[in-house]
């Protein structure tokens, strides 16, 4: 489901700072995750499980292993906002350094390494569609995602300009059991879940 937004900016800004209210008041009253996107807010039904969140941990750990210690693959809370694009996402994982993540309220997605999502099952189009437009705009250099529906997924990198705003010029396409690199370094996807 989304709720549209107004384009004016004062109008927008407004409004997104309304639709901010609305999700932050949803806390753990109804399932599932809320997003605000350039389109308005987004809410995926499903609580993520099973191989959604196996998925995340096994990410999150390869990922560490690889990393410097100064680094974090982190799969809980903050948000990341971008409030002047009016943006709200929450990633499965971030790469983020240990002391941006050390911050009040939402994390800077300019201080984000990469962003990485796994595919939900009840809203495929959030995670291949809005979030393709909007982790670029937020300033995000690495987007990757993991789609347990097909065993596939891709890496977006390379942000540049387009008459659109910001936008991946590049997108490296995988399936699962290749090594994958997201950023700097490289990690297996042998072994990940696929939705029964």
């Amino acid at each position: 489901m989304t709720i549209a937004a107004d384009n004016s900016r004062q109008g927008a800004s407004h409004l997104y700072r309304t639709m901010r209210d609305v999700v932050q008041s949803m806390g753990d009253a109804v399932p599932g995750k809320f997003e605000i996107t350039k389109e308005g807010i987004v809410h995926d039904m499903m609580s993520p499980g099973g191989p959604h969140e196996v998925t995340a941990a096994h990410l999150s750990r390869r990922l560490e292993k690889v990393m410097p210690d100064e680094l974090l693959a982190h799969t809980g809370t903050p948000d990341v906002e971008d409030e002047p694009e009016n943006i709200l996402r929450h990633p499965d994982v971030i790469v983020i350094a240990w002391a941006d993540l050390g911050v009040e309220g939402s994390a800077d997605p300019r201080t984000v390494f990469a962003a990485i999502e796994i595919v939900s099952r009840s809203n495929p189009e959030n995670d291949w569609v809005g979030k393709v437009r909007d982790y670029p705009l937020m300033g995000i250099p690495v987007y990757a995602v993991f789609d347990p529906r097909t065993g596939t997924g891709a890496v977006f990198t390379d942000i540049h300009p387009t008459p659109d705003g910001p936008r991946y010029a590049t997108r490296k396409d995988f399936v699962y059991g290749e090594d994958v690199t997201i950023a700097d370094w490289t990690i297996s996807t042998e072994g990940l879940p696929l939705y029964g």
